[in-house]
């Protein structure tokens, strides 16, 4: 069964660029790297930095020191319907930490097939509209605002 806590990773480039993966198990649901911990005590960053490659291939420590940062901001969402098989039987809200992760100009990006079957990388209003999650929108408006 899954944690109800899970990590949202907006990646971004230094020109504003936003990458934006699509489901494999939803067509057209466009959303940053997300994932739930796998264990309850695992650390934060441990999870991000675990979702990140196992979702896109980025290896998180080989980029310079404090390219992931935690905004230091949750939210707590209602689990969609279809999604709630993968918790305990009751559970159907998911506590949230948002992360972001600077990455070079020249990333390459290597999904998981199981879980994505496309990327693309968007100026952030744009990646913003186009997430599925009005959170993960959020997300990238807070992270560009805040520069």
């Amino acid at each position: 069964m899954k944690i109800p806590i899970s990590v949202l990773v907006v990646i971004h480039k230094s020109n504003g660029e936003v990458l934006l993966i699509e489901r494999a198990d939803k067509p057209n649901f466009w959303q940053s790297v997300t994932g739930s911990l796998d264990f309850l005590d695992e650390d934060l960053s441990v999870a991000a930095t675990r979702e990140v490659f196992e979702e896109t291939g980025i290896n998180i420590q080989s980029l310079p020191v404090n390219s992931l940062q935690n905004m230091q901001h949750q939210i707590e969402y209602e689990i969609y319907p279809q999604w709630r098989h993968r918790y305990a039987p009751g559970v159907s809200r998911n506590t949230e930490h948002w992360f972001s992760l600077l990455v070079p100009d020249s990333t390459r990006v290597q999904l998981a097939p199981r879980e994505h079957v496309a990327y693309q990388w968007l100026p952030s209003a744009e990646a913003a509209r186009k997430c599925f999650s009005p959170s993960n929108g959020e997300a990238i408006l807070k992270l560009f605002s805040a520069r």
